[in-house]
């Protein structure tokens, strides 16, 4: 018994410093593996908003583009859909409908009858 009394007394900092460095390890690989994971959602959540802006744009376009004008109230709010989707890293067919959108007159073509 006075043999392990004295090994614990003479190595008891050794012990302690395996196991604060064991239970620092388990820690660490769990917040590693839950900051994955959020990430993934992270990632997974900004492509389905980026997706329904576009849809966003794309539909206005097509209601717009069918009345031959956009009003100005449309238009910024065609804007502010557009920023915050190319903010998200949505530059493609998109882009070409914004700018389409915001080319288009604001009041509807006189027609002649």
């Amino acid at each position: 018994m006075y043999v392990i009394w004295n090994f614990i007394q003479q190595n008891w900092l050794e012990w302690l410093f395996g196991i604060v460095t064991f239970i620092l390890g388990c820690l660490y690989r769990d917040v590693k593996k839950r900051l994955k994971d959020e990430q993934q959602k992270s990632t997974a959540t900004a492509e389905g908003v980026k997706s329904l802006l576009r849809e966003s744009i794309v539909q206005n376009y097509n209601k717009y583009q069918d009345r031959e004008c956009c009003p100005i109230y449309a238009k910024e709010s065609v804007k502010k859909v557009y920023e915050s989707y190319h903010n998200l890293g949505g530059n493609d067919v998109a882009t070409k409908l914004y700018k389409k959108l915001l080319d288009m007159p604001e009041e509807p073509k006189e027609r002649e009858e």
